[in-house]
């Protein structure tokens, strides 16, 4: 959530923002309700102060003087109770335009409509020639017996599967190998909650804008998370830091849960889109400092980076465009990984710079020394590994020719030694 002062100081400014990153929201109607808002609230405010003043002065006055003054005090009660009136009725339209209104990007985040205009900063690795004729993920997975895709449609309708044996047990390495690696980063280990109440949903900004993604437990009031990032972000939520709890350096594993709501159609081969899958998340939290937040932007980037360049993966980073930025994110660098199956580079991480917008609607402060005042967090966070996705170019990439898949060897202390995956 924005700073209502923010955008009475430059309402062009998020009306841009709007525009750039495709919101639609009213700011003038925003706007329009803040000032009648404020000026209610202001006059709600001097008639309370009115009122303590004849109250006081009611006993010591009589016959006329004291008739006048209880009159009066009705007036000011009827005003008060038509005044009280007026918050109720703009209350929840303020708060409703206010959760929608979104972050400007940076200024040195590319204009652009979608995903197609994100702009390439650089590619890293070699991307693998093959001198003889490449399977795709589920060709090898289904010839090696690693995974079943039929099985987990027929429990559990489109976009399901199943991981077995070997398959399995590389889908758990690449876990624990991130998770391991962020460890020794210095980044505490969290086993977190999957259901989020919609508090926590609405402070991280997946409320209101992703509902239709997310699976809801309606009956009780919960939501199963598609990343960790919302109760890691969440974790300190209404709650006031010291100075020496930053910067706060979270890793998550968890299990991860999206509709694909507006995807029939889109991506069905295959394990690249999925209901469920598992994901390594690193989260920040820090001062309230864009030289901070720019700092940790890159270093949970360069995180990201080193397990790829550890998993021997060919990837490249964009910098996402306007368009094709969340409600909150002020600028995202995406890492997409080579899939020879889909002939190219494709999302298998997002690094998200949020400065104050989370934390504001989470009410996530830490107490300044120096001033000694309550300021708000800055957050941040990035996928480290998501998994089945990234087995796919694990398995395209690490084939062989008589259809064995090799094992990078940075996962094999996690596969009992074994170098190879084969019949």
């Amino acid at each position: 959530m924005i700073d209502i002062n923010q955008i009475r100081e430059s309402p062009e400014k998020f009306k841009k923002a709007c525009k750039t990153k495709k919101f639609d929201v009213d700011v003038d109607k925003l706007l329009g309700a803040d000032k009648k808002l404020s000026s209610a609230k202001r006059t709600l405010q001097d008639i309370a102060t009115e009122k303590n003043k004849i109250g006081k002065s009611i006993p010591k006055l009589a016959g006329d003087e004291k008739q006048s003054s209880l009159a009066h005090l009705s007036q000011l009660k009827q005003q008060e109770a038509e005044l009280n009136e007026t918050v109720k009725q703009l209350q929840p339209v303020f708060d409703e335009l206010m959760q929608q209104v979104p972050q400007p990007a940076d200024d040195d985040v590319p204009v652009g409509k979608d995903d197609t205009e994100n702009v390439e900063i650089r590619k890293e690795g070699q991307v693998r020639k093959f001198d003889f004729e490449p399977k795709d993920h589920v060709q090898l997975g289904l010839a090696l017996d690693i995974m079943d895709i039929e099985r987990g449609v027929k429990l559990a309708g489109t976009r399901n599967y199943f991981l077995k044996g070997d398959g399995a047990l590389l889908h758990w390495a690449v876990l624990r190998f991130a998770m391991d690696f962020m460890a020794g980063k210095g980044y505490v280990p969290m086993s977190v909650p999957l259901l989020m109440t919609n508090e926590a949903m609405r402070g991280t900004g997946y409320f209101p804008g992703s509902e239709e993604q997310t699976y809801q437990m309606e009956r009780d009031e919960l939501n199963l998370a598609g990343t960790a990032e919302v109760p890691l972000t969440a974790y300190y939520m209404n709650e006031i830091l010291n100075i020496e709890q930053l910067p706060t350096k979270f890793v998550g594993l968890s299990t991860c849960f999206r509709r694909e709501a507006g995807a029939a159609g889109k991506d069905t081969y295959g394990l690249y889109r999925i209901h469920q899958f598992d994901k390594v998340e690193q989260v920040v939290i820090c001062e309230n400092s864009i030289e901070q937040s720019n700092k940790y932007h890159e270093e949970i980037l360069a995180n990201s980076e080193a397990i790829m360049k550890a998993l021997e993966l060919p990837y490249r980073i964009v910098v996402v465009c306007t368009g094709d930025l969340g409600r909150g994110q002020a600028k995202k660098y995406d890492i997409e990984a080579w899939m020879p199956s889909r002939k190219n580079y494709c999302e298998t991480h997002s690094a998200s710079k949020f400065y104050d917008f989370q934390a504001r609607r989470l009410n996530l402060r830490y107490k300044d020394p120096k001033t000694k005042k309550n300021l708000i967090c800055h957050t941040l966070n990035n996928t480290v590994i998501a998994s089945p996705r990234i087995l796919i170019p694990l398995l395209e990439l690490y084939q062989n020719p008589d259809g064995s898949i090799t094992i990078p060897k940075v996962l094999r202390p996690y596969m009992n030694g074994k170098e190879k995956m084969m019949k």
